[in-house]
């Protein structure tokens, strides 16, 4: 089954996601490698593509996993979690209907 992992980053984010984000990217890569990423991507401060030092507010990434238990731990082990990115993780099922 599909789920959603909406993330809320702490305040200030910006320093501690760069320092994270290549352990992040990998574990997303290995999930779009086994087929079951279905999208992925933070949320920019501001209303831009590149929002500069204003950063991130957070993240969504939806994929499949065996239940919400291995979600949950999948989400837990995150590195922006580790690192102290997030403040809040949020998963839960997601049914996708369109395209």
């Amino acid at each position: 089954m599909l789920y959603a992992i909406i993330s809320d980053d702490v305040n200030n984010s910006l320093e501690r996601r760069l320092a994270a984000r290549p352990d992040h990217l990998a574990r997303l890569e290995a999930l779009r490698d086994e087929g079951r990423l279905v999208l992925v991507g933070p949320h920019p401060a501001i209303d831009s593509e590149d929002p500069g030092e204003a950063g991130f507010t957070g993240s969504l990434v939806v994929a499949e996993f065996e239940d919400l238990e291995s979600a949950q731990a999948w989400a837990d082990a995150d590195p922006y979690m580790i690192a102290g990115v997030y403040s809040k993780v949020t998963v839960k099922p997601f049914k996708k209907v369109l395209p």
